[in-house]
């Protein structure tokens, strides 16, 4: 598919990993990667070559990303492909994190990304694109100290899964993407504050170019979601909040 690729949060490891493997899917697409983190997204459009762009982006307000959407759009056209995968996590006790994080948060996992959605659904009806959502199994299950995080994931998944529902039979693929602990910064912070013990220590860690692999063959196979690693897949049972509750880690402050 020659087309206009956007790709929120390419300064993180998921984020880059996927920009890489939909290059590699999709040699001849223009790409427009929208970041806060300006000179890790330049120097991985760099390596990325052909029409690959970074683009400023601060998802806390909802309408830069929606002036950064405007801005690729008018360099390099219509959206044909977007993907919603910028992110960050608070891990603290629900009346511990301050309400600017907590509203930061909301506005980067949820809003913003709606925000996107929206906007790029005509021209992506029009393409016959497609969307990735990179929710979390955090929005799956019941964690201590992810009470925003969560919620953010959660509305994001169910965003995504109705987007699939109402899109699909137009030509659009939709696929929500339910990862559990990957490795990259944000995973390595997250596991920090939870205070770094033997549970976190323990969790199956998932690879970045895994994920963004397994990602592009759902895309290509029409499947409706990936979760990684395969394991957590256990956490959509109905029993695995009650076990999430029970032994599942707790912020450490």
């Amino acid at each position: 598919m020659v087309g206009h690729l956007v790709i929120t949060g390419t300064s993180g490891s998921i984020g880059a990993a996927l920009a890489r493997a939909l290059r590699a899917r999709h040699p001849g697409a223009a790409m427009s990667l929208l970041d806060v983190d300006l000179a890790r997204s330049r120097a991985l459009a760099g390596a990325l070559g052909g029409d690959a762009v970074a683009v400023g982006c601060d998802l806390s307000s909802s309408d830069d990303a929606a002036r950064a959407l405007d801005e690729a759009r008018a360099a390099r056209g219509p959206v044909t492909g977007l993907v919603n995968c910028a992110g960050v996590m608070e891990v603290a006790a629900l009346e511990r994190l301050e309400w600017a994080k907590a509203e930061a948060l909301l506005a980067i996992d949820l809003v913003s990304p709606l925000r996107l959605l929206h906007a790029s659904t005509p021209e992506l009806l029009r393409a016959r694109g497609f969307v990735v959502n990179v929710s979390s199994m955090a929005g799956a299950v019941t964690l201590s100290g992810c009470a925003f995080y969560g919620a953010a994931k959660a509305g994001l998944a169910m965003a995504s899964e109705i987007a699939r529902h109402e899109l699909a039979p137009r030509g659009v693929r939709v696929v929500t993407v339910y990862p559990g602990p990957v490795a990259s910064a944000l995973e390595a912070r997250a596991k920090a504050q939870y205070g770094g013990g033997w549970l976190t220590r323990a969790l199956p860690t998932g690879d970045a170019d895994e994920l963004a692999r397994l990602v592009v063959t759902a895309l290509d196979r029409g499947r409706a979601r990936v979760i990684y690693p395969r394991v957590y897949g256990l956490g959509r049972l109905p029993f695995a909040g009650a076990v999430a509750r029970a032994i599942g880690p707790r912020p450490s402050g």
